[in-house]
């Protein structure tokens, strides 16, 4: 059974996308679960030379993909950091650990998805209201399980991205 609507098709359009951040880690709101009848949510981000992308957390339910389409991202993975460049993809399984940002001295433009869909726009909004004050870390920690995003400590990051 499919879980997409077999009669639509789910479109978005580059200009249509809801833009969050800015430099140097710009998300780009593809499609969320909603629109694709829970099948995956979908983001594009664009990380300025070396910049953090998320921290290390988990998902209960979900693999999230990292497709490069430019530049080179280190991904956590469990305990492994790896560095992926233009072209590789790489899919974290739930319940594993993972954390992404640009290499140091490079920036990473990358295809996100997180498959079951999970409704995930609200929670970068949140994170981008965080950025301006206009929100608190204790409402973002109080959303993990809403939006199914543990965040834990990783030495391994840490120590990857110091």
């Amino acid at each position: 059974m499919s879980l997409i609507d077999p009669r639509t098709t789910a479109v978005i359009r580059s200009v249509d996308a809801e833009i969050i951040g800015g430099p140097p880690s710009t998300g780009r709101m593809l499609l969320d679960s909603s629109a694709t009848g829970g099948a995956l949510s979908t983001m594009r981000i664009t990380l300025g030379e070396g910049a953090d992308g998320a921290v290390p957390h988990t998902h209960t339910t979900a693999s999230e993909m990292f497709y490069v389409l430019d530049g080179r991202v280190q991904v956590l993975s469990g305990d492994e950091v790896i560095t992926l460049e233009q072209g590789d993809v790489a899919v974290v399984p739930p319940d594993v650990a993972h954390a992404f940002g640009a290499a140091p001295g490079a920036e990473a433009d990358l295809l996100i998805v997180i498959t079951p869909g999970v409704e995930r726009f609200e929670y970068f909004r949140l994170l981008a209201r965080l950025k301006t004050g206009e929100a608190t870390l204790e409402e973002l920690l109080a959303s993990q399980d809403r939006f199914d995003n543990h965040f834990l400590d990783s030495p391994a990051w840490t120590k990857a991205r110091s």
